[in-house]
């Protein structure tokens, strides 16, 4: 398949779940057919080391667009115009033109069989309905986010707009996944939710992954009594976590275990994060180059979220470098755990405290946990494994958008008997089914298209 993924907010360095989840699937798909990338970069983006992380892709381009933050002139303008449309404001300030023109005119080339829109936030910029079929990645359920920092906000004024901004997020990401010809969720319970939204979408799921060859416990020896956390610290619903966790489960934990530390791991720590520096025992790292030494030092792995959908890669990453973990049901939805034999699930802060306390007591049942967590992710939940199921749904979905009336057959060879259809070299049909594209095969040599940045 000739393949273009259209991603806003960039992809390099990889320090947000999302970006890790994106560019592993992209590093597989690319080593078996010809990929496009558009994206964009901003301020700590490196689009030179996403070019060289991305060696496989037939070109990568990265435009410069920085994304409005709250409180700012821009970000003000997007608010307006959003409250005067039917879009949500986070799906307004996503609209950048160069990459609505780049993507059209690739799309118009001819030279596309599929466009994966990552991330609802890139949906603006892709077009639909047309004879390119477009697959909607969506790593979360993003109205769900809102809607449940909604349910914890205090001040009534911030919870009355956060209202409005779910449900308007949510007629917008319903309206998206009926758009798409095929809409991707990362867990089940993400499927199941985007279904009930958006009952007429076509809709499957792919599982998280992750990398344990690069998650090695090993190397990194535990310490007593700490504690840690790790993600996106400009995300909402992290902020939410660490300050929820500090205020109401660290104080209970301390009343048994008072030399217990709690370390914050994850980049551009918001001016609330930073803060909690000054509480005794907690260190906010800001963004590291490595979390692995971090989240390896700990001897539980917490994840006190109240907000959020999708999966959470941190907590394969911890179980991977065999660390016993505590987790609310929101952070650990959507993966395939077992309570007590893969972590332990708490969601009021006495139960959470007490989980935590009891496995700092207990070693070996931290050993047992990690051990068993190691293992799971070992045996299921290679990125390879992950990237075959995405590579499957994204077939079916060239297939079934080459055979819906209406639709041009584009360029993909899809055999019917008595009924040859002009194929691209390098397209090999009837290997799996009724599309064959599984499997790299023989190109005529042709000039090379060098990565690109702008």
């Amino acid at each position: 398949m000739k393949i273009l993924w259209v991603k806003m907010g960039g992809l390099w360095p990889a320090t947000t779940g999302g970006r890790v989840r994106s560019g592993q699937i992209l590093s597989e798909l690319a080593r078996r057919h010809t990929v496009s990338v558009v994206t964009t970069h901003g301020p700590g983006d490196d689009p030179d080391g996403l070019a060289a992380h991305l060696a496989h892709c037939e070109r990568v381009i990265s435009l410069p667009y920085v994304v409005s933050k709250r409180g700012s002139g821009a970000f003000v303008g997007a608010l307006a115009r959003s409250w005067l449309s039917s879009d949500p404001v986070d799906l307004w300030k996503w609209r950048a033109a160069a990459v609505r023109e780049q993507v059209h005119a690739l799309m118009a080339s001819g030279d596309v069989d599929l466009c994966v829109t990552d991330f609802l936030f890139a949906a603006a910029n892709v077009p639909t309905g047309g004879p390119v079929p477009v697959v909607l990645f969506e790593h979360n359920v993003e109205y769900l986010i809102w809607q449940r920092l909604c349910a914890v906000e205090s001040n009534p004024l911030k919870r009355a707009l956060l209202e409005i901004e779910w449900r308007k997020l949510r007629a917008r990401e319903a309206r998206a996944c009926q758009q798409a010809d095929l809409t991707i969720a990362v867990s089940e319970d993400d499927r199941r939710r985007l279904q009930e939204i958006a009952p007429g979408a076509r809709l499957a799921a792919v599982p998280t992954g992750v990398d344990t060859a690069y998650f090695d416990p090993a190397p990194y020896p535990e310490h007593n009594d700490r504690l840690v956390f790790s993600g996106s610290m400009d995300w909402h619903p992290n902020e939410d976590a660490v300050i929820y966790f500090i205020e109401s489960i660290l104080p209970r934990i301390r009343a048994e275990r008072p030399g217990v530390s709690f370390t914050i791991v994850g980049r551009n720590p918001s001016a609330r994060v930073r803060e909690l520096a000054a509480h005794p025992g907690v260190v906010v790292t800001g963004t590291v180059d490595d979390v692995r030494p971090a989240i390896g030092a700990g001897s539980v792995y917490v994840v006190p979220l109240r907000a959020g959908s999708g999966t959470r890669l941190k907590i394969f990453e911890a179980l991977a470098m065999a660390r016993a973990v505590v987790s609310t049901t929101v952070g650990a939805e959507g993966l395939a755990l077992e309570p007590g034999r893969h972590f332990v699930p708490a969601d009021d802060p006495a139960a959470f405290a007490d989980a935590v306390v009891a496995l700092l007591r207990h070693p070996e049942r931290r050993r047992a946990m990690g051990e068993a967590g190691r293992l799971l992710v070992e045996t299921h939940y290679a990125w390879a494994t992950v990237a075959q199921v995405f590579e499957h749904h994204c077939e079916e979905a060239v297939a079934q958008h080459a055979y819906t009336p209406g639709r041009a057959f584009g360029r993909a060879y899809l055999p019917r008997a008595g009924s040859p259809r002009p194929r691209s070299a390098g397209v090999v049909a009837g290997e799996h089914g009724a599309i064959g594209w599984s499997h790299p095969h023989p190109r005529s040599p042709g000039p090379s298209v060098a990565r690109r940045t702008a």
